[in-house]
């Protein structure tokens, strides 16, 4: 009962938060604060100043979305009241809100590539008596970067709403198809760069603020792989538009797979051949691609931290650039989307069970380890007190990613790991339901609630629910909405050791 009565109060705060457009509901905002008398509500700790936590946000309403997708159609009681909450409706009308945010024409020059990306979030403008709705690119957001990882989590949510309902109409419309190809053009546009992965800014992902990933980061990568799996099943073979971007889609993903593994990938082996390492090598045959310097990697910690049979996907890659950083959201979903092997996934859940202490703590999970501090941390983050050590994006402690740990779990299907998930994820619901279900916790150990962290945010709330659904007697199956099957084989001998 008293479990029960957690995830009620969970929904209960998704249901009160959805915001209606034109009469439809469209999504949840970052974070809830209630309508009453906010003197008397406890619910009024959201914020002194919502900043934008008040519009509803891509990356966040993508587990609310699974959840609904999962629920369907569902009755819960608000204020006394039974509503019928219809959500694989609101998921729809979510996708078509923000595909005409993608595709309108916006007189604004400040980023010309504005018109194919999806925004970051949006809020409704009420004026007059009409509803208008705004989008922000990156111009409204803090440091003004523009957001990369929303249109690939589109494309991702638009393939979990056609698996959840079956219905090809809605992917296969005209203005879907376009929306698909443009995000793709974009992400195939030549650039100066040869590597198959995507060079992106700080700041343009989940880790939304200068936290030295600048280059290749292992999140947008890993995103990237999985919403080009789900285009390539989404797009419409009879369309004729889709015709030259099929073949470079497939191509794509097998360099991109390649790539990943073989240069992103650490374990012992894998550690012992980079410690071996010379530099200023030239040619085809130089194993040190990137002349990566002894010195600048900290053998001694990886030594201690690796376990003999554990291993990870390191955070970046580039010229005289290895972040040996674990990040938790990139590694858990190259396990979902298959982009990490059969062998490599059940390595990455022996480095989290065997590493609980400092990835899990007191709340799952850390979304970084380790942490950056003293001059380093100066440097890189330009002093930011939000990304102070151990908190916020900086070795702070997100609930939300819970739902990817358990989809991790299920992926790999060793009891083993779903029962070690299981148990944290009980755990960690009683404690966010004491604190008001915090947007992320501090301190080494996840045991401090964020020093500016929102009460009541959302994707709290949803990542709890979906990671119960996910984890439970029938997550197998709602893992299909995420998940991929089968692997795409790696074309080189040298990465046949790693299978």
């Amino acid at each position: 009962m008293e479990e029960n009565a957690l995830e009620i109060e969970a929904m209960r705060i998704l249901v009160e938060s959805l915001i209606s457009y034109k009469g439809s509901l469209v999504g949840t905002p970052a974070a809830y604060t209630a309508k009453k008398n906010r003197k008397e509500n406890e619910r009024t700790k959201v914020s002194k100043d919502m900043l934008n936590y008040d519009q509803v946000f891509i990356r966040d309403f993508i587990p609310v979305a699974l959840l609904f997708l999962i629920k369907g159609d569902f009755e819960i009681t608000i204020n006394g009241k039974l509503q019928l909450i219809k959500g694989k409706e609101i998921v729809k009308n979510f996708l078509e809100v923000t595909l005409e945010l993608h595709q309108q024409e916006r007189s604004s020059t400040f980023l010309n590539t504005g018109r194919v990306l999806m925004p970051a979030s949006f809020k409704i403008i009420k004026k007059q008596g009409k509803e208008k709705l705004e989008p922000d690119f990156g111009q409204h957001a803090i440091a003004r970067v523009t957001p990369v990882d929303s249109s690939l989590w589109w494309i991702i949510l638009l393939r979990a709403y056609w698996k959840a309902t079956g219905k090809t109409a809605l992917v296969h419309r005209i203005d879907f198809q376009e929306g698909i190809r443009l995000i793709l053009e974009l992400c195939f546009s030549d650039r100066f760069d040869r590597e198959p992965t995507i060079l992106v800014p700080d700041g343009a992902c989940m880790i939304d603020r200068r936290m030295g990933i600048y280059g290749y980061p292992l999140e947008i990568q890993v995103l990237f792989y999985a919403a080009l799996r789900a285009a390539d099943e989404l797009l419409d073979r009879k369309n004729h538009s889709n015709k030259e971007l099929i073949p470079e889609i497939k191509k794509r993903l097998i360099d991109l797979a390649n790539h990943m593994r073989d240069e992103y990938w650490m374990d012992m082996e894998e550690l012992n051949k980079t410690y071996q390492y010379n530099v200023e090598e030239y040619g085809e045959t130089a194993i040190n691609k990137y002349n990566i310097y002894a010195n600048s990697i900290p053998y001694a910690n990886l030594d201690d931290w690796i376990p003999e049979d554990g291993g990870y996907l390191i955070g970046n890659i580039g010229p005289s650039q290895m972040d040996f950083r674990f990040f938790s959201l990139g590694n858990l979903m190259a396990i979902v989307s298959s982009l990490a092997t059969k062998d490599m996934s059940e390595k990455i859940m022996k480095l989290i069970k065997e590493r609980k202490k400092e990835l899990l703590g007191q709340m799952p999970f850390k979304i970084c380890y380790a942490a950056i501090d003293g001059q380093e941390w100066k440097i890189v983050t330009g002093c930011d007190p939000k990304n102070s050590p151990w908190s916020y994006h900086n070795g702070g402690s997100w609930p939300v990613l819970m739902w990817m740990w358990a989809a991790a779990a299920q992926k790999v299907g060793e009891q083993e790991y779903l029962n070690f998930a299981s148990s944290a994820i009980e755990l960690a619901g009683k404690r966010l339901q004491k604190d008001e279900w915090p947007e992320y916790y501090d301190g080494h150990t996840g045991h401090l609630i964020g020093r500016e962290a929102r009460r009541n945010q959302t994707w709290t709330c949803a990542g709890y629910l979906l990671a119960k659904e996910l984890i439970g007697k029938d997550g197998s199956k709602h893992l299909k909405l995420i998940g991929f099957d089968d692997y795409i084989e790696p074309k080189s001998k040298a990465l046949s050791s790693k299978l």
